[in-house]
């Protein structure tokens, strides 16, 4: 068992900047790819970006791309996610996700098996 406890959401102005932190108790980080999702109210989860093991590879979907960043730090079991040039559109419920890393695919949220329970982020316009 992986617990994930995600941290940092707010309100926000657009343009303005967020740092999400992911924190991990458990099973041994380092087996985990770690990944953030969204979620908006009628919309499916979208996949934010994702983060190898080690934290050599980085993945990010489009729509955030250019503006946030995915670290993490082994020896603290943590993942953050810097959020920079918010958009409204970026208003969601962001979820810190864990998958072993040897399975899967890390833009799917199905192949992910354990889940943070959210932090809402708002983007004012």
């Amino acid at each position: 068992q992986v617990q994930l406890v995600e941290s940092g959401g707010g309100l926000v102005q657009a343009g303005g900047s967020l740092r999400l932190s992911c924190a991990a108790s458990g099973r041994t980080f380092t087996m985990y790819t770690m990944g953030w999702f969204r979620q908006s109210p009628g919309q499916e989860r979208e996949f934010v970006g994702a983060i190898s093991w080690s934290g050599s590879s980085a993945y990010y979907g489009d729509s955030v791309k250019g503006r946030f960043t995915i670290s993490r730090n082994n020896a603290n079991n943590t993942m953050s996610l810097q959020m920079n040039s918010l958009k409204p559109e970026d208003t969601a419920v962001y979820y810190c996700a864990a998958k072993l890393r040897w399975s899967g695919a890390y833009f799917l949220a199905v192949d992910y098996d354990y889940w943070g329970q959210g932090t809402r982020v708002t983007v004012s316009s």
